[in-house]
């Protein structure tokens, strides 16, 4: 159409890109720049791509590495709709290690000379220093990460560049090196998911003696521990950090040898390869679902999908412990912004921002599924559409669980506050319970409760404010040792089995926390 039109479109000329550290310390550090500036760059770059331009002679296209079948010129829209590099260029280690293992594998398996690989070896390693110094230069042509690396591989030895890809396709290729990544930053997230368990616990075990009201129903219910809570949350966590230690082996599963779908047909080592490349889980059993497969994204997806429930949840209960009407918490300066009307307002930014994520994540989820549902077997472009989504959420799952990290170290707690907010007909229950030790049922001692707590509201008192007296016009078994059963600290140590919110059940949990802690430490060390 645009033809007929007499239209033609100018390619937009491709600039160098920034450096980027491939140290894991510079990984841990928050990305939210790295997404923002990808992102607008490529928005800027279609946008430019679309503009109408006047007639002009095109320059030669590169060669591509599929081009032999191909005569005429790609459209340049085309040339940017199609291009993936723009993000999968943070792949560019991954790209690197995968080639240089199906270098030696093919030199095993007699494709190459050892003076061969060595030489192609080499070169993928200067390659690498380019990309970590910030040196690599970008051209047109290279509409991804593989295309620019074996370009500039074939720019630094010669025609000997081009054995390489012997055997290989991209649709094995660009699985391996998604795996690569993959893995390596779920291990960066797992790192910082179990330094927000450790916080947790110390902190958990540094304030075991401070009470706080209870909610069901966002009402209040029962009192509990301060540190009860935080472990409640710290439990969620934990159930994460399981998915995510069975999730790493099913990531981990080497795709390369399959080639476009079929195989590979040089009898290059799979085994091997997968042990080069540290993949745990092996090797992809059928090749044809090794280039189809990206249930470890989806996997990966769901996973933060729910990590970031239990985040946004936690942030939740802060953001409503944080308020005015319960000034429960407060949080640290550096986790919270002012309004620019209102002098006196301290907003809990962080938590809101992880609460707002985590709709994002979630979306995400069915973002991913629906790019795959309709896909036939073996690969297809729409694959590519999963990587945007597995980097947006992989940068905000590790980002939210180093700033929530933040926000649980330096949270102020208000104890006088906390313990304020426990009212007298939040012992309903133990004044019940009394009288299920008095030997009456709990049915019926549940309805003497609640007859005693509908007496205090029509006095326009407390529960903890009726007398023996009145609690024996309602029922004769309640004696004069029924005082002791209305205190706070009775009632929080009462609840002593396992899990419960008694002083000793809390420090339990937080030995198997720390236990589990440690246990993990060990496997990983191995």
């Amino acid at each position: 159409a645009m033809a007929m039109l007499g239209m033609h479109f100018k390619a937009s000329s491709v600039q160098g890109l920034s450096n980027e550290a491939s140290s894991a310390a510079s990984r841990l550090a928050p990305r939210h720049h790295l997404r923002i500036s990808q992102s607008s760059s490529s928005a800027k770059a279609m946008r430019a791509s679309c503009v109408p331009q006047a007639s002009a002679q095109e320059a030669p296209a590169e060669r591509k590495l599929w081009g032999g079948r191909f005569t005429g010129k790609t459209d340049p829209l085309m040339e940017k709709f199609n291009e993936s590099l723009p993000f999968d260029r943070r792949m560019w280690a991954e790209d690197i290690r995968g080639s240089q293992a199906y270098a030696r594998a093919t030199c095993k398996a007699g494709i190459l000379t050892a003076e061969e690989a060595t030489i192609i070896i080499d070169g993928l390693g200067k390659i690498a220093e380019e990309w970590k110094t910030g040196k690599f230069v970008i051209k047109a042509g290279d509409e991804d990460i593989h295309t620019a690396n074996e370009r500039r591989l074939t720019e630094l030895v010669g025609a000997v560049g081009g054995k390489l890809h012997t055997g290989r396709s991209r649709n094995d290729q660009v699985a391996t090196d998604t795996r690569l990544w993959l893995h390596g930053q779920m291990q960066l997230i797992r790192v910082a998911l179990h330094e927000m368990l450790k916080v947790a616990a110390d902190r958990s075990e540094a304030e075991v003696e401070v009470l706080m009201p209870g909610f069901t129903h966002l009402q209040p219910a029962m009192a509990v521990r301060w540190s009860h809570w935080i472990m409640s949350h710290a439990s969620a966590w934990q159930r994460d950090d399981m998915r995510l230690h069975d999730l790493l082996p099913r990531v981990a599963t080497l795709p390369l040898g399959s080639g476009a779908l079929a195989g590979n047909p040089f009898g290059v080592d799979r085994q091997q390869i997968a042990r080069d490349l540290g993949m745990v889980g092996g090797v992809c059993p059928n090749s044809m679902d090794a280039v189809s497969d990206r249930d470890f994204v989806m996997e990966t997806v769901f996973f933060s999908s729910v990590l970031m429930v239990h985040l946004s949840r936690w942030a939740e209960d802060l953001i409503i412990y944080s308020s005015g009407q319960f000034g429960f918490v407060q949080c640290s300066d550096a986790y919270a912004t002012g309004s620019s009307l209102m002098p006196q307002k301290k907003n809990p930014d962080a938590l809101e921002l992880i609460r707002g994520k985590a709709g994002r994540v979630a979306g995400n989820l069915a973002g991913v599924m629906a790019v795959m549902k309709g896909t036939p077997t073996s690969y297809n472009k729409d694959f590519q559409e999963c990587w945007e989504i597995m980097y947006d959420t992989v940068d905000t799952t590790y980002d939210c669980i180093r700033i929530a990290t933040g926000v649980m170290s330096t949270l102020k707690i208000r104890p006088e506050r906390m313990l304020s907010g426990l009212s007298g007909d939040m012992l309903a229950t133990d004044l019940a319970e009394y009288l299920v030790r008095k030997g009456l049922p709990f049915r019926e001692t549940h309805h003497i409760s609640g007859a005693a707590v509908k007496l205090a509201e029509t006095r326009g008192c407390t529960l903890l404010e009726l007398s023996v007296q009145d609690l024996q016009g309602i029922h004769p078994l309640f004696g004069d040792d029924v005082v002791e059963s209305m205190d706070f600290n009775r009632s929080v140590e009462m609840r002593d089995t396992e899990g419960g919110a008694s002083k000793r059940s809390v420090l339990e949990q937080i030995a198997k926390m720390r236990t589990y802690m440690a246990a993990v430490a060990a496997e990983t060390k191995q």
